[in-house]
């Protein structure tokens, strides 16, 4: 029973098939019946590690036969029946009930046999549990090698160890044993009829290397209010329950995990996209973010983890001994991602605008001026570049999406500036001097239609295939009124537009294919992006039609949303169809629901009232700085907005008499 080989090393888990129980750092994945074979992405993982890669349940030496699955508030039940050894039927009023319940550090198991008969039932109910200590990046290759580990019973349980870390298992009276690199927990039951007897395995970890913890507080944002559209409500419930499983701590406040269960660490650009996405119900966890990157901001040059003075970095791993938090190991730090230092500028700015307090800005100063510094270090030749094949910063490819990033990141930078008593003017006249360039040399026309190119090549030849991520331009000021409505039409184009959301590259596209993670499926938080600026813009019925294919999709999902999925259209299939692998817990996935309710509900007239107030100021002729304005918002009844306005006037100045 127990001498199944391992796995091929070739096979690569596949966890968008799995079930998952969450509390990070720590996280359990099973197969859809409850149960947890070995193989694929199962198993018990902690942090950056697995520590267990299955548990099998055993009645009198028999496997159970599955009934159902139900996520439950004490965590993941699944029933099943008992099978009579000798004929392999079920048992009549025999059933057992499998609940697995996950807590950060660990997780606890309890098997009950209910006896609805009219016998008494005598059997030994075993719990087998394969450890197995491996990194999660060998994991998810599908060539995991274990770390050679100490096994040995302790107490009432056992212990097994690389030196390092620490897994504990305990059956909590029940009879432990092991069995190479196996700890079976066993129990002899009697149970005699309307009556019911157990087995309990419970899993602790210790590992002195994990920087983060689980935060402590009970909601990452505030609660969306109920739609009365049943999709997007059941949509809304789970994906506000698994962002608060995914919060995590390392010192400087709570931020999102980007997901499992490959990436239960921080990853910058997901966070930072998850927070922003929140805005609208507050952004308690988006400083936390913000101070967790500033602290790793980068201060010189390595070219092995591409840091940079004033880089955010794109993630963290552990094995590194860089103290983030004092006295803990941190994870290395990985900094070569263009995304994540203008994201930071603009998700500082947008927290402010949502009601971060001005102190906590100014707190971020010097992280701020430092990111400002890497963005125009990095558009020398006017447009943020990837690094090239060779890892020349600033010589690859210019993306349409990275310059609406970093124009946004400008303008949002000037604000910030200001505001805090510096000079923003000058990134005013560089945002407007990125619309000129990208005017000139990033539209094109193709069939009588007229759009942003994918990119610029390092020849500053332009790409003009036609990308989903057009409509991440929208919002960002990097386009004219005008050219905004162009792009708004043309994301309902049936070539972007999949009827589930926006495909990564349209169907007409030599390269598309939907089954192609950036050729061609669909990343629902892109989608997301898009409505975000489309709502921002006022342009909501193109923003409540993209809203709609997401709640579409999500339903299909079971209220889940994947991190991607295929870009088969809604004309040939009538559900979207899942992508091989695919992560089916992701942060910015979950967040997506936020704009999406905002695009249905204010269309549908749920948007609150708003106050109108009016505010007199006096401009001076020819002031020398932009008069800005400040106050607090009061469309809500917990006031957590500010309203910006920035007047200048060009009038001349009255002459003295």
């Amino acid at each position: 029973m127990h001498d199944e080989p391992r796995r091929n090393a070739t096979q690569r888990p596949l966890p968008h098939t799995e079930l998952v129980g969450l509390a990070a750092p720590t996280q359990v994945w099973c197969a859809q019946d409850g149960t947890m074979p070995v193989g694929g992405s199962h198993g018990l993982f902690h942090g950056d590690w697995r520590y267990v890669r299955g548990i099998d349940l055993l009645l009198d030496g028999v496997p159970t036969a599955y009934i159902s699955t139900a996520d439950e508030p004490e965590g993941t039940v699944a029933r099943a029946v008992v099978l009579d050894p000798a004929t392999g039927r079920p048992i009549p009023r025999v059933w057992v009930e499998r609940m697995r319940g996950v807590h950060p550090g660990g997780m606890v198991e309890r098997v009950t046999l209910i006896n609805s008969g009219d016998e008494p039932i005598d059997c030994v109910l075993e719990l087998v549990c394969e450890i197995e200590l491996a990194p999660v990046s060998a994991v998810r290759t599908g060539e995991a090698e274990p770390a050679a580990i100490a096994l040995a019973l302790e107490g009432d349980g056992a212990v097994a160890t690389d030196g390092t870390r620490t897994l504990r298992a305990s059956g909590r009276g029940a009879r432990v044993r092991i069995d190479r690199d196996r700890v079976i927990v066993s129990q002899q039951v009697h149970v005699v009829p309307d009556d019911w007897g157990g087995i309990t395995l419970a899993l602790d970890i210790d590992d002195p290397t994990l920087a983060v913890r689980g935060a402590e507080h009970e909601r990452p944002c505030d609660e969306l209010q109920p739609s009365g559209r049943p999709a997007l409500d059941r949509w809304t419930a789970r994906a506000m329950d698994d962002l608060e499983q995914l919060m995590l701590d390392a010192g400087h406040g709570a931020f999102p995990a980007a997901g499992g269960p490959w990436h239960m660490t921080m990853v910058a650009r997901d966070a930072l996209i998850t927070c922003r996405l929140l805005l609208p119900l507050g952004g308690r966890i988006a400083e936390g973010t913000l101070r967790t990157l500033a602290a790793r901001q980068g201060v010189q040059f390595e070219s092995a983890t591409g840091e940079e003075p004033g880089r955010i970095l794109h993630a963290m791993r552990q094995g590194a001994t860089d103290a983030l938090r004092p006295g803990v190991e941190a994870p290395p730090v990985y900094a070569g991602s263009m995304e994540p230092t203008p994201l930071w500028i603009v998700l500082l700015h947008d927290a402010w605008r949502a009601g971060l307090p001005i102190d906590a800005v100014r707190e971020l100063r010097m992280a701020l001026h430092a990111a400002l510094f890497w963005l125009r270090a990095h558009t020398g030749d006017g447009f943020l570049r990837c690094p090239d094949e060779a890892g020349q910063e600033g010589s690859g490819t210019a993306t349409a999406q990275a310059q609406g990033l970093a124009c946004r990141a400008a303008v949002a930078g000037a604000a910030l500036l200001d505001a805090l008593g510096d000079d923003g003017s000058g990134w005013l006249t560089w945002a407007g001097q990125l619309r000129t360039r990208f005017r000139e040399r990033f539209w094109v026309e193709r069939g009588g239609i007229r759009y942003p190119a994918m990119a610029l090549d390092a020849d500053d030849d332009p790409d003009a295939t036609l990308v989903g991520g057009v409509g991440q331009l929208i919002g960002t000021t990097l386009l004219s009124r005008v050219e905004e409505a162009e792009v708004a039409r043309l994301l309902l184009d049936e070539r972007l537009s999949s009827g589930f959301g926006l495909r990564t590259m349209a169907t007409d596209a030599e390269r598309y294919w939907p089954l192609v993670h950036d050729c061609g499926a669909i990343r629902p938080h892109e989608t997301a992006i898009a409505i975000e600026g489309l709502l921002r813009s006022g342009f909501r019925a193109e923003a409540r039609a993209l809203a709609e294919q997401l709640e579409r999709a999500a339903d299909a999902f079971g209220g889940r949303m994947p991190e991607l999925y295929s870009g088969f259209g809604l004309d040939e299939t009538p559900t979207p169809i899942p992508y091989p692998g695919a992560c089916s817990l992701r942060a910015w996935s979950a967040a997506s629901v936020v704009p999406v309710s905002m695009a249905l509900t204010a269309a549908a007239g749920a948007e609150p009232p708003r106050e109108t107030e009016r505010l007199l100021t006096a401009v001076p002729p020819s002031a020398p700085e932009p008069i800005e304005i400040n106050a607090q918002a009061r469309a809500h009844p917990e006031p957590r907005g500010r309203a910006h306005l920035r007047l200048v006037t060009s009038a001349p100045a009255p002459q003295e008499p």
